[in-house]
Parts: C-alpha cells; structure tokens; sequence
C-alpha cells in the first residue's frame, strides 16, 4: 500500500495559500478518482480516502495538525497500515523553485521547511519520497506572510495548470514506478 500525503494547514483561511499547496494537490487528485474506488475514512488526525483499483491501492491524507506538526500523524499512519516508508510521498510547497515547476526526491534534508523538519524527526529519516512544488517567493513580504496568504490569481493559475502533470506523476507512484523511470515517461511524453 501506498501513502500519499498532501501538507497543508487546517482551516479555510488556509485555503489557496502556497503553504497548503499539497491539501490541493490531494483534493485535485480525489476530484478524478472514480467514487467506485474511493473510500472516505474519518480520523481524528487526517482526512483520508482509501484508494482501490484492481491490484493498486493507496491511502491519500491530508493531516490535520498544523504543517509544523504533521510528522507525528504521518507516523501513526504509517504504524496503523503497517506503510513502509519507501512506499511513502509527500507533496509539499518549495519556496526556492518558481511556480508551477517540481522536483522529485527520494531523500534530503529540509531545507528550511518546518513541515518536513518534523517529519524528519518523527519518522528519524530523511529517507522518504517528495514532490516539491514550486510556489516561488515573493521578498517583498516576510516568509511566513507569502506562505500563508493567498496566492495572486496569475501564480494560482500558472500553478493549477500544472497539475494534471503531478496528478500523473501520483499516478505513476500508486502503480510503485520509481521516481527516475517517472522522469523518463514525463520526459518521454513531454509533460
């Protein structure tokens, strides 16, 4: 089984801002999965749909805890489902890559990003999937100020054109096709 899981805050005020790009992500992706393979289970620390099609299945989460403090969710998840960590990929927003553009990881440090920060501590490894998405960053505002305000109509649109390709690339990791051979279809397709 795999999981995916989209970083976001909880809260509608949240909603849009380049910190919960991963809940939109992972919403986007819902709104395709035919209801025959979707399931909707309530927990207490996530929303959570469980995906089955034929011999694939998925766990899609959006933890609901502040960013900062999604690891521990993240683990408890794992440790329920008995999810290996390999089988593990987090979507989450990269201030260092400009809008719309990714990067897939297999592993890293957190480059500054708290959510990630705390996931590496809770889960004690860096070793753990991530597709980056790039929000840009705007300096004429404080860090924390870009993250959590909602993003300008242009950087919302140029950002959700994109995500027919990171639906794809969620596509291609729920079938477990690594990361480098995702690479060469995306390419191979000109995505």
């Amino acid at each position: 089984m795999k999981l995916i899981v989209g970083l976001g805050n909880p809260g509608d005020v949240y909603d849009n801002t380049p910190h919960n790009i991963g809940f939109m992500l992972v919403d986007y992706f819902v709104k395709r999965l035919t209801n025959n393979n979707l399931e909707y289970i309530k927990e207490l620390s996530g929303l959570v749909y469980k995906y089955k099609k034929e011999n694939i299945s998925a766990i899609l989460l959006k933890p609901q805890k502040y960013m900062n403090l999604s690891g521990a969710v993240i683990k408890s998840f794992c440790r329920k489902y008995k999810i290996n960590i390999k089988d593990v990929l987090i979507i989450h927003d990269d201030i260092y890559l400009p809008e719309g553009r990714f990067k897939l990881k297999e592993k890293g440090s957190h480059g500054g990003h708290n959510g990630i920060r705390n996931i590496i501590d809770n889960l004690q490894t860096e070793s753990f999937k991530r597709l980056k998405i790039g929000v840009g960053y705007n300096n004429l505002f404080s860090l924390e100020k870009y993250v959590l305000s909602s993003f300008s109509s242009d950087n919302l649109k140029i950002i959700l054109n994109q995500f027919p390709i990171f639906v794809k690339i969620l596509e291609y990791f729920v079938q477990d096709i690594s990361l480098n051979m995702i690479f060469n279809l995306l390419n191979k397709n000109k995505l």
